[in-house]
């Protein structure tokens, strides 16, 4: 782990490094996502395919595990790549969509210059991340995040934190693993606060076995 990196980020590249082969087979696509989700998606695809035919660049999924989300953007006309903090994930990633670029690295020190990117995509890849670790992310993506590009957050909403390490057990993968949740307004406040604007955000109920809300905040590079 590099000095400055946050603390608990050595125990999530681990449990997904364990868990990232049984992840790419039980969840290949987007089945877990309901219609609204895909809703905002979809508008993040448009806004961004549409700057792309401007010369606004290309899309980084940042946090693409095993790259279904790549797959769903570049089936919507995104120029799009993928970065994950797990070397196994992004193995599984290559292995399974070998037509896109896909790097190793952290949300806080992404191996990107700066300005490169018309849309960046943070789906359910903060959830691991402290709160107070998610000024660091959130800078990062401004930093490589073109003027007028667009980013689209996806998280579990609500307070406090859960412990998801039993969820893999059951698939026989003895790891550690928990996931934080915060507020649409936490989220849309961090956002603000690196230079980017609020467009829309939706939060829903859980539905099926989910045990939280569900939310998305898309927003604007001003």
């Amino acid at each position: 782990m590099a000095p400055d990196e946050p603390p608990d980020l050595a125990a999530v590249r681990h449990a997904y490094d364990t868990v990232a082969s049984d992840y790419a087979t039980h969840l290949p696509d987007v089945r877990a996502e309901s219609s609204l989700e895909l809703a905002v998606l979809d508008a993040f695809a448009e806004a961004v395919t549409a700057g792309v035919a401007a010369g606004a660049g290309p899309v980084l999924d940042a946090g693409c595990g095993t790259g279904r989300i790549t797959r769903y953007l570049a089936e919507r006309g995104c120029a799009v790549e993928g970065v994950d903090l797990s070397p196994g994930m992004v193995a599984e990633a290559r292995r399974h969509h070998p037509g896109h670029r896909f790097t190793v690295g952290t949300l806080t020190d992404l191996p990107h210059p700066p300005g490169g990117f018309a849309g960046v995509v943070l789906w359910y890849s903060v959830i691991h991340t402290r709160p107070e670790d998610h000024p660091r992310v959130f800078a990062e993506v401004a930093r490589v995040l073109r003027p007028g590009g667009h980013v689209v957050v996806a998280f579990q909403s609500g307070e406090g934190v859960r412990d998801v390490s039993a969820a893999y057990r059951r698939l026989g993968h003895d790891v550690r693993l928990e996931r934080y949740l915060v507020t649409a307004d936490e989220v849309a406040a961090g956002l603000r606060d690196v230079g980017l604007r609020e467009e829309c955000r939706l939060v829903r109920r859980p539905r099926g076995a989910e045990q939280d809300d569900q939310a998305v905040v898309l927003a604007q590079a001003v």
